[in-house]
């Protein structure tokens, strides 16, 4: 498992970028990037958990079974990732799951005289990495339109 790093900055406020990261229809357009139809199921409190999903081939939500690890509102957010949901069904005993099972995802949000810098960290499977290299960027650029846009 590797460790990826992205950034950019947005010409808001870091509670703006934070609100259009999160709010359910905001997500579902940014992380078009990664796979149409993406959504989550859940929220965002610490221990909470919570699924990422997507339309599969099958026509079932496939995707993710993660944790919210951390939550300091505003300031940064921590996902750790347990197991895959594919056809409909968990999967977080699997030993192609307990290969990367505990990968995590971070976010950090600093603001500097109404710019916020976020900070992206994952770990990644090397298998993914020039996935996420090319459709990170994409993603990130999409939240930077949303939330320099977007009204409170």
């Amino acid at each position: 498992m590797n460790r990826l790093n992205f950034s950019i900055s947005i010409r808001a406020p870091k509670e703006k970028v934070w609100s259009t990261m999160l709010n359910r229809n905001s997500y579902q357009a940014w992380t078009a990037v990664f796979a149409p139809g993406s959504h989550y199921i859940g929220n965002w409190e610490r221990g909470s958990k919570i699924l990422f999903l997507a339309p599969g081939k099958s026509g079932k939500m496939d995707g993710m079974v993660s944790r919210i690890k951390e939550n300091r509102k505003y300031e940064f957010i921590s996902i750790e990732h347990k197991g895959t949901l594919l056809d409909g069904k968990e999967d977080t005993t699997s030993e192609a799951v307990k290969a990367w099972a505990g990968a995590l995802e971070n976010y950090t949000f600093k603001e500097n005289n109404g710019v916020t810098e976020l900070l992206v960290e994952m770990d990644s499977a090397e298998d993914y990495e020039d996935m996420f290299k090319n459709m990170w960027p994409k993603a990130l650029q999409k939240l930077k339109e949303l939330a320099e846009k977007k009204e409170l």
